[in-house]
């Protein structure tokens, strides 16, 4: 090991950022330079495209993010003309489909809604700022509680993690009392309640909403000694790790702006860059445990969209509250969500995680011949998260006789929900169907969504207790088999959650990071 060790991570989302930063703040002498293959999108790396106020300089951010290949340094594999995949990309921009249809497209047809992003700040600069801790069967097992409850509280300050914002919010509190009327039967610990999300509330009631920024932190503040041992580097494409029997040395990197190809040196190996393209990167590197790329697991989700209720709202509050609202509201036109709130998963009596988005206008466009069209009281957009239990069979295959659109072995992903899913999707309807017809009116019926479209990837690379076959990691996210190539992201989560799965990776990280840190020596 050198004085002075270098960490190379591959990946710019939430999750390198927090190896990226646990690493520099607990280890004085390490130098950490991360890669990412997308473009840099906001003045400051990493930033939420949410917090851009300019809707064409927001259109333009999520333009980019759709990759490196169609006009300067990106790839707008984007959305096909051809190809529609229902309430996925209204939501969702800034995603590109890795089944697009074309040439060196991956084969994803049980799986057709997967996507990523390409860009500095990974889905953190996109995703819905969403962390609910685990509970019950979702945590990991091997970690005990009170650990496990030290890492989270970790995690939750590295994201800047509030449990009641919009609490004020006298619509918000309305929606929460009409539920908890219609789900008086749940327990205590499912009773309806604000979403904790990440990001910090502003004077005028609004939200600053958490990127990867946040989490870097330091990092890219000039200022900071930490950052003159920070190197990011964009439009830099990882093809390998280089390896030696139990360690890595390096990573072999494209310049995507010139199209040169250098191998930078390193103590250690930290990849980072999703479900997918992370086990891609292991298995074109040589590395090809059992478990690659299988266990595949995500949240199905069950939808809904309805028009709230002008008469159940009034039991709760008055049509003042709704203007002082309104007014408020108008202050910030960025962001169209007012309130969030939540029904969460309670372990074998409500194994559902149900989200309820406030916002003035319905997340598509609505006729205007519609009678509900332009709802004085506004619009709910109601999502219930199940959970999708592990199987081998579920997954991505990698092969070396068919290379995708980056010279890179191409995949297939094989998915299915079994019976045992499918009869939960039925239940979390009928619960979806109660709990929008306690709020209003439907716009748009409960609906499952196709498989792939919460973004929500995980179990690819599940970490475990024992090198046994069904892991790719060991429970400090090492590779089974190395002392130094570390793999971070909801990959790692080996159980059936439903619940936004950032919060649970950032404090599977921190425990790898800090591990790293003290390894690397002083």
């Amino acid at each position: 090991m050198s004085s002075h060790p270098v960490v190379a991570i591959v990946g710019s989302g939430p999750i390198g950022a927090a190896y990226a930063r646990v690493v520099l703040e607990r280890n004085p002498s390490a130098r950490v330079v991360m890669f990412e293959a997308g473009p840099q999108l906001t003045e400051v790396p990493g930033e939420s495209v949410r917090n851009i106020a300019d809707p064409d300089a927001k259109a333009r951010a999520r333009e980019l993010s759709q990759g490196p290949q169609a006009g300067t340094h990106r790839e707008s594999l984007g959305i096909p003309a051809a190809v529609v995949v229902e309430g996925m990309f209204t939501a969702r921009q800034g995603t590109h489909l890795f089944d697009f249809g074309g040439a060196g497209s991956a084969h994803t047809h049980g799986f057709p809604a997967a996507a990523a992003s390409t860009n500095v700040g990974g889905q953190g600069a996109h995703w819905t700022c969403a962390i609910p801790r685990p509970s019950g069967g979702e945590k990991v097992d091997f970690i005990d509680d009170a650990e496990w409850d030290e890492l989270i509280e970790a995690a939750e300050q590295l994201l800047h993690a509030q449990s009641a914002a919009f609490a004020d919010s006298p619509i918000g509190g309305a929606i929460r009392f009409l539920l908890a009327e219609e789900f008086a039967e749940l327990p205590e610990s499912s009773r309806p309640s604000t979403l904790p999300v990440a990001g910090d509330p502003q004077p005028d009631g609004s939200i600053r909403w958490t990127g990867t920024d946040t989490v870097l932190g330091p990092l890219i503040d000039p200022g900071s000694p930490l950052s003159t041992r920070f190197d990011l580097r964009d439009l830099s494409f990882v093809r390998a790790v280089v390896h030696n029997g139990h360690r890595a040395s390096g990573v072999v990197v494209e310049d995507l702006r010139t199209g040169t190809t250098t191998t930078l040196d390193a103590d250690a190996v930290i990849i980072a860059a999703d479900a997918f393209r992370s086990p891609q990167l292991l298995w074109a590197s040589g590395i090809r445990p059992a478990a690659l790329g299988r266990y595949l697991t995500e949240h199905p989700v069950v939808i809904s969209t309805v028009a709230v209720d002008a008469e159940k709202m009034l039991r709760f509050v008055t049509e003042g509250d709704l203007d002082r609202e309104l007014a408020r509201r108008s202050t910030n036109p960025t962001d169209p969500v007012a309130a969030v709130n939540r029904i969460p998963y309670t372990e074998g009596e409500h194994p559902f995680s149900l989200q309820v988005m406030y916002a003035e206008s319905p997340p598509f466009q609505l006729d205007p011949a519609h009678p509900h069209a332009d709802n004085r009281w506004g619009y709910v957009n109601m999502g219930y998260g199940l959970r999708k239990h592990p199987r081998v069979e579920d997954g991505a295959t990698f092969t070396d006789a068919e290379l995708d659109y980056r010279g890179m072995p191409n995949f297939t992903i094989d998915y299915e929900l079994t019976d045992r899913e499918l009869a939960e999707v039925d239940e979390a309807t009928t619960l979806l169907r109660r709990a929008g017809s306690a709020l209003g009116t439907f716009v748009a019926e409960p609906r499952l969504l196709p498989n792939g479209s919460s973004l929500h990837y995980q179990g690819t690379m599940r970490m475990g207790a024992a090198d046994d076959g069904t892991s790719v990691a060991d429970p400090y996210s090492r590779v089974w088999g190395f002392e130094n190539l570390i793999v971070g992201g909801n990959a790692l989560i080996p159980t059936a959650t439903s619940m936004n799965p950032t919060l649970m990776s950032m404090a599977i990280a921190v425990r790898g990071a800090r591990r790293l840190a003290a390894e690397l020596g002083a």
